[in-house]
């Protein structure tokens, strides 16, 4: 069984994945659209795509696209979502789910009437380091798990500026203000993709920018923001807690890693850092590094990145480290690129299989929700100073 997709938004991150749809044995044809018809041409006519569509609601009205995955800015999936949900089409999203409670709220309930595939497609779910503890927890390596911590810790300096300026235009300052508690699903993904659980409650702490050159100032911002470091704390359900860091303005080589993890237990530890991974209990410590070292699949110079921020190519060229297993991933996926530590191979071949089986896939709407909405109340508490905010939970998926 195979479906056709149609890729929404043909900027710097959507050409990988497109590859990889287009490869994977599941899918039959691959489409693209964008705002800027020239992208959507280039893209498609570079890796052979069966076609484009002049317009998104085009691609919707189409019955020969049966998904589509969404590469757009970030604050616009949640409409673009429910607009491809209410089309009758499986949905694909890039992080995060959406920006506010409503609009994560109106996906589940579309997913729920229609009974179509969702799935946001969290990298983290797939770090290595994640992966590492979701196994050591199935074990019962750590005991009982207490306390976690998640950091995507990645400097405007090191590539975000031109992307931003990239997807936003003459108008890029204000969308490179967006908020880094919104975009939360790296870190706390990271944490609870291995700890199944869900955050209740949350204190947060805003760090107001003063760089001065108009990026995080409230007065430009289209979000009235001017947080570029955030910290929060979140309570879990069943005793514990986490902490995440969402960082923009830090001196730290995110280009080696920009996600990082650690994991606390009654029984043992485990401890990520840039170029470090620990393993410790009451005996001593054991270095890990290796098995959450992912092997490049291409070199950061190769032409099909040469519109990327060279800051930002390893995000692209990572491959699977040795705590991957990749026996499930089909053959056509050995020789490709992958990123974001060897997610991208694990992420597409999740929803490809999610809907051609009809099952739940990895990051459902009502995990997505729970990686994506803490974030959001955290920077309403971090707005009110820091204030504890209980944060709402959708439950499980149904079965």
């Amino acid at each position: 069984m195979t479906f056709s997709i149609g890729i929404v938004g043909a900027g710097q991150f959507s050409g990988q994945f497109a590859t990889l749809f287009q490869a994977h044995p599941g899918v039959s044809d691959v489409y693209v659209t964008d705002l800027l018809p020239e992208r959507a041409g280039q893209l498609a006519s570079a890796q052979g795509l069966t076609g484009t569509f002049p317009s998104y609601q085009a691609m919707l009205e189409s019955e020969d696209v049966d998904a589509v995955a969404i590469f757009t800015q970030r604050w616009t999936h949640g409409p673009l979502v429910l607009q491809g949900l209410n089309a009758g089409k499986h949905v694909y999203s890039a992080v995060p789910m959406a920006i506010t409670a409503e609009e994560i709220a109106a996906i589940i309930d579309a997913v729920k009437a229609t009974g179509l595939t969702y799935m946001m497609g969290e990298t983290s779910e797939y770090n290595p380091a994640t992966v590492h503890a979701r196994n050591q927890i199935a074990e019962g390596a750590f005991g009982r798990l207490f306390y976690a911590e998640g950091d995507y810790v990645h400097d405007m300096d090191l590539g975000f500026y031109e992307a931003y300026q990239y997807s936003g235009g003459e108008n890029w300052k204000a969308t490179a203000s967006y908020p880094p508690l919104l975009y939360p699903t790296h870190a706390v993904g990271g944490v609870l993709g291995a700890w199944r659980t869900h955050a209740v409650s949350v204190s947060a702490i805003g760090v107001v920018d003063d760089r001065g050159d108009g990026v995080f100032d409230k007065e430009i911002s289209q979000f009235g923001n001017d947080f570029s470091n955030a910290t929060a704390l979140f309570e879990v359900a069943g005793g514990g807690s986490f902490r995440t860091n969402e960082f923009r303005r830090v001196g730290y080589p995110s280009h080696i890693r920009e996600s990082r993890f650690r994991f606390f237990g009654t029984e043992a530890s485990m401890e990520q850092l840039a170029t470090v991974a620990l393993w410790q209990d009451k005996q001593g410590v054991k270095d890990i590094s290796e098995l959450l070292e992912p092997k490049p699949t291409m070199a950061p110079d190769d032409p099909s990145l040469q519109h990327i921020a060279p800051e930002l190519r390893a995000a692209f060229t990572s491959g699977s480290a040795p705590v991957h297993d990749r026996a499930r991933l089909p053959r056509e996926f050995d020789h490709l690129h992958n990123g974001h530590e060897g997610s991208h191979h694990f992420l597409v071949d999740d929803f490809v299989t999610a809907v051609n089986t009809r099952s739940l896939p990895s990051v459902n709407a009502w995990v997505a929700a729970r990686y994506t909405l803490p974030g959001i109340i955290a920077h309403e508490s971090a707005r009110q100073g820091g204030v504890r905010l209980e944060i709402p939970d959708f439950g499980d998926a149904p079965l």
